[in-house]
C-alpha cells in the first residue's frame, strides 16, 4: 500500500508519474485541492484576445504575435471571418457617419475639406465622411431679435432723440428667417448682434427725422415699414442671407422719469384742442346765422323797394289816365271822381239813405234815433 502511493494513487512516485496538478499541466487534482487549472488557462486566453481587440499585444510569455506557444494554431482574431466582420463593421460605421437626414424646415450646407460644396435639400443626403461634412440650418422658422429692452445693459436702453429735441423710449422686435444658408453661415459670425445693431442704427436715423407726437400717435405703421426696408437693404449689402419678415412695435413712450409730466402736458394739449374746436364751431354757427339774417333783410328791403316803386308807378299811371279823361270831359270826370271818393269813404259806415224826402220837416217820415243799435256798435 505504501509502495502504491495510497488508495488514490497520489503517492510520491518517480519522475515518470502523471502528477499534472503539481507541475502546472492540464491534469486535475482531488476534490479537496485548489481551483482546476483548465479554467485559469481559458480565462488567460480570453483576456489575451480582448487585449488584441483593443489594440494591445497578446502572448506575454514571449511567444509569437501571430501564433501561440508550441502546439498552438493561428490566432482567431486574424482569421478570414474576423477580418471580414471588422470590414463590415467599419463600413456600417462609415455609412452612418456619411448619410444624414434634413427636415422639411431645414437645409444643409455641405463642406468639402472646409470649403463650400452645395446645399442639401430635405430628405436623405449623402456626404462621404471625413472628406465632406454638413451643417444643418433652420430656414423657415421665424426668429426674433429684441431691441430696446434694456437686457443688454446701457447699450440697449432704447432712448432716442427726435427732430423736435424730445426723447422717446422705443422697444421693438425684428422678426426674421434665413433666406440663404450658405451666406448666413459664412458671412455672419453673430447674426443676432448684427441684426440688433443694424435695426437700432436705422431706427435712430428714422426717429431723428420725425417729431414726437406723430411717433406716439399715428406714424407707427409708417415707421415700421421704413425700418423694415432700411434693415433689409443693409443686410442685403452685407450678403447676410437673412430675410426680415416684419417689425413689431412693443412700446413708444417718453422716458419713465418724465412720463407723468408728459401725460399731463398731453392732456392739457388735448383740452386746448377741444376748446379751440368748440370755439370754431360756435363762431361758424354765429357767423352763418348772421349772414343768413343779413341776406333775409337785404331781400326784404329789396322787395319793399320794388313794391313802393311799382305802387308809385301805378299811381302815376292811373293819375295820368284820369287826367287824360278829365281833359276830354271835365264835368263827367269830376262827378265820377266825387262818387268814387264818397263810395270809398261811406263804404264801412252804418247808414240809412232816404230817397224822396225833401222839404222842411220831412213830410211822411217819423224821426227815430236807434240808441240801442248805436250803443251795440260802439261796444263792438
Amino acid at each position: 500500500m505504501a509502495g502504491s502511493g495510497g488508495p488514490w494513487g497520489g503517492g510520491s512516485g518517480g519522475g515518470g508519474g502523471d502528477d499534472r496538478g503539481q507541475n502546472g499541466g492540464g491534469g486535475r487534482k482531488g476534490p479537496d485541492g485548489p481551483q482546476i487549472p483548465e479554467i485559469d488557462e481559458l480565462m488567460k486566453k480570453g483576456q489575451e484576445q480582448l487585449r488584441v481587440l483593443m489594440g494591445g499585444r497578446g502572448g506575454q510569455g514571449g511567444g509569437n504575435r501571430g501564433t501561440g506557444g508550441p502546439g498552438r494554431g493561428p490566432s482567431p482574431m486574424f482569421s478570414r471571418g474576423g477580418i471580414l466582420l471588422g470590414l463590415a463593421a467599419a463600413a456600417v460605421l462609415w455609412g452612418m457617419a456619411s448619410f444624414y437626414t434634413v427636415k422639411p424646415e431645414e437645409r444643409s450646407v455641405e463642406l468639402m475639406l472646409g470649403e463650400f460644396r452645395g446645399i442639401g435639400n430635405p430628405g436623405l443626403n449623402f456626404a462621404p465622411w471625413p472628406f465632406v461634412t454638413a451643417e444643418i440650418v433652420q430656414v423657415t422658422g421665424e426668429r426674433v431679435t429684441d431691441v430696446g429692452t434694456g437686457r443688454l445693459g446701457a447699450m440697449d436702453t432704447g432712448l432716442m432723440l427726435t427732430r423736435d429735441q424730445n426723447i422717446v423710449d422705443i422697444e421693438f422686435q425684428v422678426v426674421w428667417n434665413v433666406s440663404d444658408p450658405a451666406l448666413f453661415l459664412f458671412n455672419l459670425r453673430e447674426p443676432g448682434d448684427t441684426i440688433r445693431a443694424v435695426a437700432e442704427s436705422a431706427m435712430r436715423d428714422i426717429i431723428a427725422r420725425s417729431e414726437l407726437s406723430p411717433i406716439l400717435n399715428r406714424d407707427r405703421g409708417a415707421i415700421a415699414n421704413d425700418l423694415l426696408a432700411a434693415v433689409q437693404g443693409t443686410l442685403d449689402s452685407y450678403q447676410a442671407g437673412i430675410n426680415v419678415v416684419r417689425i413689431l412695435f412693443d412700446r413708444a413712450d417718453p422716458p419713465r422719469e418724465v412720463i407723468d409730466s408728459f401725460r399731463e402736458v398731453q392732456a392739457a394739449q388735448q383740452e386746448r384742442d377741444r376748446l379751440e374746436k368748440e370755439a370754431d364751431a360756435y363762431a361758424n354757427r354765429v357767423t352763418a346765422g348772421a349772414r343768413g339774417e343779413a341776406a333775409r333783410l337785404m331781400e326784404q328791403a329789396e322787395g319793399y323797394r320794388a313794391e313802393v316803386v311799382n305802387a308809385s308807378q301805378g299811381e302815376a299811371s292811373r293819375f295820368l289816365a284820369v287826367y287824360e279823361e278829365y281833359v276830354k270831359a271835365p264835368d263827367v270826370t269830376r262827378r265820377r271822381m266825387y262818387l268814387e271818393t264818397m263810395e270809398r269813404v261811406l263804404a264801412d259806415m252804418n247808414k240809412v239813405i232816404l230817397d224822396g224826402v225833401s222839404g222842411d220837416g220831412g213830410q211822411g217820415v217819423v224821426p227815430y234815433l236807434p240808441l240801442n243799435e248805436l250803443n251795440r256798435g260802439v261796444g263792438q
